[in-house]
């Protein structure tokens, strides 16, 4: 009488050791699954960070044609477009990705810069036009100023620029971006001093410095800044005042200052040498 007890018992333990060696089997694999999702998302990061761009252009590409459920990873094929110097393509994917349940109003911010990048304003302005007021980043609002600039609606640049500038710890980019507002509109003082202010948050932003140099030039005002700069950097600048000098027919002034700046650059500065020639012949 007692085998057929000691056979259900065995029995009975066989069923629940497979049960537990079951259990045992799904929380590896969910472990693994886990840890997979955290290599994917360092990788990922790598790749939107210092990865080559054409690179992760094609690992998200794969990635995402093997999960076409995963937004994350749409997202960042769209993003490594816009890095590649991709946009037409970028564009496709960030409507892919706002038109999902998972899409964001930061997903929309950058679809409407991946329209800007490839030159089309109208449907750049209506994505932002479609983002919540309250939605209020940097990002969106340094869109919103290049589209009002791009309008001539100068009040709103105005805005947009200033609220953006508040919005970031790093406005150097912005505040050049506003102040070659101010210089396509003949307001020359107004650009001079957002390149200042540019220059102040960032000494190795050239473009603001080689602006700055226009602005006042445009001024007559064909004295160098006390500004940051290089050797290099001091025969260009000059460069670019004695264009601008020679440009308003101040061409012996202009004549002066090439030949400071080809005298100047600490090694043979062709652009300049070659305008010299010609100015002399």
């Amino acid at each position: 009488m007692r085998h057929p007890m000691l056979i259900a018992l065995c029995l009975t333990g066989t069923v629940a050791l497979a049960a537990c060696q079951t259990r045992s089997d799904a929380e590896v694999q969910r472990a693994i699954k886990a840890v997979n999702v955290i290599d994917e998302s360092n990788l990922s990061d790598i790749m939107l960070t210092v990865g080559d761009p054409n690179e992760a252009v094609a690992y998200f590409k794969k990635t995402a044609d093997q999960n076409p459920e995963r937004v994350d990873l749409k997202r960042g094929l769209a993003k490594s477009l816009i890095r590649a110097n991709r946009p037409t393509e970028a564009i496709a994917v960030w409507a892919a990705v706002v038109d999902t349940p998972e899409g964001t109003a930061d997903d929309r911010v950058a679809y409407a810069e991946a329209l800007i990048r490839s030159n089309e304003w109208a449907r750049a302005e209506a994505e932002l036009n479609r983002i919540p007021p309250t939605h209020e980043t940097f990002e969106r609002y340094r869109l919103e100023a290049m589209v009002a600039d791009s309008k001539k609606d100068w009040k709103k640049a105005d805005s947009f620029y200033e609220i953006a500038s508040g919005l970031t710890t790093k406005p150097a980019s912005t505040l050049n971006n506003w102040g070659f507002s101010k210089l396509t509109r003949a307001d020359f003082p107004g650009a001079e001093r957002l390149f200042l202010e540019a220059i102040t948050y960032d000494p190795q932003l050239f473009t603001a410095k080689n602006n700055l140099i226009m602005a006042r030039g445009a001024q007559r005002d064909y004295d160098l800044p006390v500004i940051p700069m290089t050797q290099e950097e001091r025969a260009r600048l000059l460069y670019t005042l004695a264009l601008t000098a020679i440009k308003q027919s101040d061409v012996t002034i202009g004549r002066g200052l090439l030949q400071e700046a080809v005298d100047s650059h600490p090694r043979h500065f062709e652009e300049a040498a070659r305008a010299l020639e010609a100015l002399d012949a």
